[in-house]
């Protein structure tokens, strides 16, 4: 894969502070200040917009550009439904779309803002018609995802993340593959343990800049 470029537009990296207070909100307080994160995965180029009171609003999260670029990306032919928890204002989502123009890709968000900006980015890119923002509660319950891709939110504790991923992950299709990344010091390891303990096969694919990529499929 190529190497992952960032490029800033638009701000100070510390408007990706954001609190859990902004970004887990369902409808942020935060007034709306229109960011142009840049960056380029596999030899294609991205310019996104974000916004304050979503998730990293400043910058590509580093998670994300370590899961994006350890991750087994999905290719031209590869087809199914894809989902991607905690979607904030799109990357990982549209990179999936772009990636693998057979498939589909459900992205959900608890933040309003964060859906609109997605769906924004989405439409801006011509991915929309293959891209579907759905918050949590609205994803029907029949759907399986043949693949989960996730760069989840460690902040709301480890208890809450491991209702998270357990919700999402019992919903990964037979043969299907998850994909997330963790902070080493939020939690990446005891999430790796405690996946295991619950009967699913986790591999560390890699291991940067303190995040670990974790390759989850069922046992």
């Amino acid at each position: 894969m190529d190497a992952l470029r960032v490029r800033q537009r638009g701000g100070d990296r510390q408007t990706g502070r954001v609190t859990a207070d902004h970004y887990f909100s369902a409808e942020p307080t935060a007034p709306e200040t229109r960011e142009q994160i840049e960056f380029s995965v596999a030899g294609r180029d991205y310019a996104l917009a974000a916004s304050r009171g979503v998730f990293s609003a400043g910058r590509l999260d580093p998670g994300t550009a370590v899961l994006l670029r350890k991750g087994d990306l999905p290719d031209a032919a590869t087809e199914g439904t894809f989902l991607d928890i905690g979607c904030g204002y799109g990357p990982i989502t549209c990179v999936l779309a772009a990636e693998a123009p057979r498939s589909r890709v459900v992205a959900i968000d608890v933040n309003s803002r964060a859906r609109a900006l997605t769906e924004e980015n989405a439409a801006t890119l011509g991915l929309g018609e293959r891209v579907q923002v759905r918050a949590p509660e609205d994803v029907p319950d029949e759907l399986l995802f043949d693949q989960i891709w996730s760069n989840p939110p460690t902040h709301i504790g480890k208890a809450g993340l491991q209702a998270l991923v357990d919700r999402w992950l019992d919903r990964l299709a037979e043969g299907g593959v998850a994909w997330l990344v963790i902070n080493r010091n939020l939690g990446g390891d005891s999430l790796h343990t405690w996946l295991t303990g619950k009967g699913w096969n986790v591999t560390r694919t890699a291991s940067q800049r303190g995040y670990r990529v974790l390759k989850v499929t069922r046992g």
